[in-house]
């Protein structure tokens, strides 16, 4: 019988990978040392944001399914819209 070996999964094999962990960080730590606290400035962990979202937008047309999320307004010609 053959065993399956374990696979990874995509989000820790991806190239973005430590982008999406420096900005997973970045907000776990304004959430619970500013948020928490009735403290906060929208402009904490922006460059962080931009840094992970570039290289998602950069990741997607790489593979060309860049034209998928434009069809659905998700992301416009410039990189994913923030929400």
């Amino acid at each position: 019988m053959r065993e399956k070996k374990a696979s990874k999964s995509l989000s820790s094999t991806s190239l973005c990978a430590t982008l999406r962990d420096a900005y997973h960080n970045c907000f776990n730590r304004w959430y619970a040392e500013k948020f928490m606290k009735g403290h906060w400035d929208k402009q904490d962990c922006v460059s962080e944001w931009q840094k992970y979202r570039e290289c998602l937008s950069q990741h997607l047309e790489d593979k060309h399914l860049i034209g998928f999320l434009q069809a659905e307004g998700i992301v416009q010609d410039s990189g994913v819209t923030s929400q």
